[in-house]
């Protein structure tokens, strides 16, 4: 069978990457310079201020470290955990499992607090685990879990946290950018994100923000950080005054990124989070018409990835996906872990939504569904 090329280009509406505006792209290809150029850290002064915006924090080491959400949340846990340490995560999807599994190949002892995926971990559940622990280093749980379409509330958590002298520790890779993260009221001390969502740059950098507390915990550690490559400490020391050299930084994806916090800047963050709502309300108004309902619970719905049950007349959900990205150029994303086959994740993050793009989205599936 000959091939045939996918329509290009592509529109990105699955759990991500999402689809990045031309200003982002044409900063992408600007010539790099090196690692210790004094307009690489006139460029990073930039990109973390914008970052702090972002996050809502006034945490002085927030930063784009290198690589994606999964090295974001790597480096948060590599730093605070240490052996023998106990750790408690809230655990409804398939992120909130990374978590612990990064936690327990730390050695650290995890309490995990099991919910169902689809419905918020509630404070409660943390606060009965947290009165059998007489030491808890760690509190950790997802903001925006990728894998359900839930957002789970985290005021109540992080202060549960902190009454027991833990650190709270949020992923925000589905939600910075997109709605409001505002670490500081929420009580997290430290917070890890991801650029090709709802940030709206490519993929490859993961925004991470530190507290003063969580830098105490680090500044005690008995031991080395196991791993060399995510060490804050050496971190600090290259993005901070003495600007040591600690690794060949991704300058053209800082470019990228600094457009897109520029045009998140010019929209204004309120008005993009609004867009964030109103675009998902059209996506799930349209797809209750075609009999096509949210999987996550009410009242706690993303409006960044719109989690859905496949219909059950549906018998080949990836011959669906696929059909949508070879004759229509979409990407949407089917379910991970057990709800694989049974939901697709739909996102409406970043550039990628659009009032077209979903319009576009619901013609092809009506189109696809009913023939």
């Amino acid at each position: 069978m000959p091939y045939t090329p996918l329509p290009s280009p592509r529109i990105l509406l699955g759990p991500g990457p999402s689809c990045v505006t031309p200003r982002v792209l044409e900063a992408l290809g600007r010539e790099p310079i090196g690692y210790l150029d004094p307009e690489l850290f006139t460029l990073l002064g930039e990109l973390r201020s914008g970052l702090r915006k972002l996050f809502g924090t006034s945490n002085d080491f927030t930063l784009p470290l290198t690589g994606t959400g999964m090295a974001g949340m790597e480096s948060c846990l590599v730093n605070l955990i240490e052996p023998g340490d106990s750790v408690v995560i809230g655990v409804a999807g398939f992120f909130g499992t990374r978590m612990v599994e990064i936690s327990r190949r730390l050695g650290a002892e995890v309490t995990v607090i099991e919910g169902e995926w689809g419905r918020i971990l509630e404070p409660e559940q943390f606060e009965k685990a947290l009165k059998n622990l007489s030491k808890v280093k760690l509190v950790g749980c997802v903001h925006a879990e990728t894998s359900t379409g839930i957002k789970q509330p985290l005021k109540a958590i992080g202060k549960l946290a902190h009454d027991h002298g833990a650190l709270f520790l949020v992923d925000a890779v589905t939600s910075l950018g997109g709605l409001p993260v505002n670490l500081d009221d929420a009580g997290a001390d430290a917070a890890y994100s991801a650029t090709q969502k709802c940030v709206g740059a490519p993929p490859g950098l993961a925004p991470i923000s530190v507290s003063d507390r969580a830098w105490k915990a680090v500044d005690a550690r008995k031991g080395a950080v196991p791993n060399w490559y995510y060490d804050w400490k050496l971190l600090r020391a290259y993005f901070d005054d003495a600007h040591l050299y600690h690794h060949t930084v991704p300058v053209n994806l800082y470019y990228a990124l600094n457009q897109a916090l520029a045009e998140t800047m010019e929209e204004g963050m309120e008005n993009r989070f609004s867009r964030h709502e109103q675009v998902s309300k059209l996506l799930t108004d349209g797809l209750n018409e075609i009999g096509i309902y949210p999987f996550a619970q009410e009242g706690y719905r993303l409006p960044t990835l719109n989690a859905v049950i496949i219909p059950a007349d549906v018998q080949d959900e990836m011959a669906v996906r696929k059909r949508l990205l070879f004759e229509y150029g979409l990407e949407i994303g089917g379910g991970l872990g057990h709800l694989k086959g049974k939901i697709w994740r739909i996102g409406t993050m970043g550039a990628s939504a659009t009032p077209r793009n979903v319009l576009l989205l619901l013609a092809a599936l009506k189109s696809i569904l009913h023939n």
